[in-house]
């Protein structure tokens, strides 16, 4: 790959992935609401709505991501409707990323010990506030590891959002490679910025299990 070709193509993933990042955070963001709210509803919630996060759980669970996007984009279209790619992007993600977060959500409300409800009880809490100010934060520290390996996931799938247009690192890929060719090299580029991002998370991730082997 010549100086030139490299310094052109590095603008224009670079742009690209300045594309995936806002749409990862914001993906996240809303993936992580949704996915608290559905847990909590299964929890705490009556037997109508726990169903419906249970069925809306199984649903995106057992789906692709890409059929969850094409029915955004281009289901909103056929209403009548028009929706920005970025917003659908976003949409798509959170929406099929809150099932599987939901689950993680979940499975950290159950490890927390219910003598920690008790004891809330005891102390005059009601249901609510014993949730936020006890038994949520004891969530968060139990799930942080596994969400971050799913947020790694979301990053990874904002590479799919190219499917329907959008601006994003991969379309960029494709775009330099639609034009001078060379798949090869640009895409070995879009895969180190990739694991540029993705790496350190990782690492992250892989140091927090092995301090809490430790202690």
């Amino acid at each position: 790959m010549s100086t030139e070709l490299l310094r052109t193509s590095l603008a224009i993933l670079l742009q690209g992935l300045l594309g995936t990042l806002l749409l990862s955070v914001a993906s996240i963001v809303g993936g992580t609401l949704i996915g608290l709210i559905a847990a909590v509803l299964r929890s705490f919630g009556p037997w109508g709505t726990s169903r419906v996060a249970q069925l809306y759980t199984e649903l995106f669970r057992g789906t692709p991501v890409l059929i969850t996007l094409m029915f955004i984009y281009f289901g909103v279209s056929y209403f009548g409707y028009a929706i920005d790619v970025f917003a659908a992007g976003v949409v798509g993600l959170s929406v099929y990323q809150g099932a599987y977060i939901s689950e993680i959500f979940r499975s950290g409300i159950e490890a927390v010990p219910k003598g920690q409800w008790e004891v809330s009880q005891i102390l005059g809490l009601s249901k609510t506030q014993a949730f936020f100010t006890v038994v949520l934060p004891q969530t968060g520290k139990i799930v942080l590891p596994p969400l971050i390996g799913q947020y790694l996931s979301l990053i990874k799938d904002t590479s799919i959002v190219s499917m329907i247009g959008m601006s994003e690192l991969m379309h960029g890929g494709q775009a330099i490679v639609d034009r001078v060719g060379k798949p090869a090299e640009i895409y070995g580029l879009v895969a180190v910025l990739y694991f540029a991002v993705c790496f350190p998370l990782s690492q992250w991730v892989r140091h927090h299990d092995r301090r809490n082997v430790l202690s």
